[in-house]
């Protein structure tokens, strides 16, 4: 497993971070994911899961990346990203830490389905394998955090036109993306599609 790994050309400004106001929400629903075990790290210290919040068209805030361990994030752990291109594998963030390693995943979601604002992702065995070709999955060839990755999200998004949903990631064992028009409905289709 690559969990963790930035695959992507990743142009990144380091900045002073964002009051903590601007990330009180996301962080309150990241910590409930942390929570629940469905963001977190490995008994090896590979990281897994992020969350992220559309702030405007092309620029969402997204947990950074090597963060799934931390038991509580602050304002130092979040990033902005401020551009992306798919065909290039890169993007452009800025904050404290390096945008997460799927941010180009989360940027597919927010570019093919505007009215979403929220994505998050998650691993959890049990509901990767009882959703998996049931739900929208992507091929299993396809890896996470590269750009084959992104194309195929948005080909589902624009296949279901859905505003909110749920994708299982067939070649990203236990990856489970949920996005919606605000975090509570992204977190509320997690909790409903989590198998016990």
């Amino acid at each position: 497993m690559e969990e963790g790994y930035i695959k992507f050309g990743c142009f990144w400004e380091k900045t002073d971070p964002l009051p903590e106001e601007d990330t009180a929400e996301i962080n309150e629903f990241r910590q409930r994911l942390h929570n629940l075990g469905l963001i977190g790290q490995y008994p090896d210290g590979i990281g897994y899961g992020n969350i992220s919040i559309r702030l405007s068209q092309d620029i969402f805030l997204i947990t950074g990346s090597a963060t799934g361990g931390i038991k509580q994030l602050t304002n130092n752990h979040f990033t902005l990203v401020k551009s992306f291109d798919f065909t290039r594998n890169e993007l452009h963030c800025s904050g404290p830490v390096q945008a997460s390693s799927e941010s180009l995943t989360h940027a597919a979601i927010y570019e093919s389905q505007p009215q979403a604002s929220a994505v998050i992702h998650i691993h959890h065995l049990p509901t990767w394998k009882k959703w998996l070709n049931l739900l929208p999955t992507t091929d299993p060839k396809i890896e996470y955090g590269s750009p084959e990755m992104a194309l195929a999200i948005q080909q589902i998004i624009f296949e279901s036109s859905a505003t909110s949903g749920i994708i299982i990631m067939s070649g990203h064992r236990e990856g489970v993306i949920a996005y919606g028009e605000n975090i509570q409905q992204a977190f509320d289709l997690i909790l409903l599609h989590l198998e016990k």
